[in-house]
C-alpha cells in the first residue's frame, strides 16, 4: 500500500469517526435527547399534510422585471419526498417560447420538531437562503425579507392545478404582484428516490 493511499485511508476513518461521534456530542448538549425513530416519525407526520405536493407539474407563469417588463414562461415543478419521506425536494425550472431553460431552482423543505416549525432552504441564480415556511389547508406561504419590504409567496391547489402568486409588500401599503404561475399536476413522479445506488 502506497503512501497515497495509505494517507487517503487515514484521512477516511478521521472523517468517518468524526461523523460517527459528532451526534452524540450533539445529544450531550440536549436535556431531553430523543432517538432518531422518533424524530424521523415526528418528521414524516409533520411533512405528510405537505404529500398533496407531490409529482410533476406544468403551466403558466410570469414576472415582472425590476424596469418593469413582463416576461412569459412555461414553468416546470419535480416534487417528492425524500429520507423516508421525512424532507421533501423540489426542483422548479422556468422555460422561455422556445424551450429554452431560463430559471432553475432548487429547495428542500424540513420540518423542525423541536422548534415546531416548517423551513425552506432554497438555491437559485447563485443565491441561497433559509426560509420560514407555513403550511395552509390547501397551500403554504413562504416571505423572504428585504428590509423594510417582505417578499411574499402564497399558493394555494384546487381541481389539481398549484396557483402561486408573489408579491412585495410594505407596511401600511397594498400588497404589489410581481409573479404568478398556475401550473397543473400532470403526473407522479418516483424523484428523488428513484435512480439511487445499490450494494451492489
Amino acid at each position: 500500500m502506497n503512501g497515497s493511499i495509505v494517507r487517503l485511508t487515514q484521512c477516511t476513518v478521521v472523517l468517518f469517526s468524526a461523523l460517527t461521534l459528532l451526534p452524540a456530542a450533539l445529544l450531550g448538549q440536549n436535556s431531553s435527547p430523543q432517538d432518531p425513530a422518533t424524530l424521523l416519525a415526528q418528521q414524516r407526520d409533520a411533512m405528510a399534510s405537505l404529500a398533496f405536493l407531490n409529482g410533476v407539474w406544468r403551466g403558466p407563469g410570469w414576472i415582472i422585471l425590476p424596469a418593469g417588463d413582463k416576461v412569459s414562461f412555461t414553468q416546470t415543478e419535480r416534487i417528492g419526498p425524500f429520507l423516508g419521506g421525512s424532507v421533501k425536494v423540489i426542483d422548479g425550472r422556468g422555460y422561455n417560447s422556445d424551450g429554452k431553460l431560463i430559471f432553475n431552482a432548487f429547495a428542500v423543505l424540513s420540518y423542525d420538531s423541536g422548534k415546531q416549525n416548517y423551513s425552506m432552504r432554497s438555491y437559485a441564480e447563485g443565491r441561497v437562503g433559509d426560509f420560514n415556511f407555513t403550511p395552509s389547508a390547501h397551500g403554504y406561504t413562504w416571505e423572504i425579507p428585504a428590509g423594510p419590504m417582505t417578499i411574499r409567496y402564497s399558493a394555494d391547489v384546487k381541481d389539481g392545478v398549484l396557483h402561486e402568486v408573489g408579491e412585495r409588500v410594505l407596511p401600511g401599503k397594498q400588497p404589489i404582484q410581481f409573479f404568478q404561475m398556475d401550473v397543473r399536476r400532470v403526473g407522479d413522479t418516483g424523484w428523488p428516490n428513484t435512480g439511487a445506488i445499490g450494494p451492489k
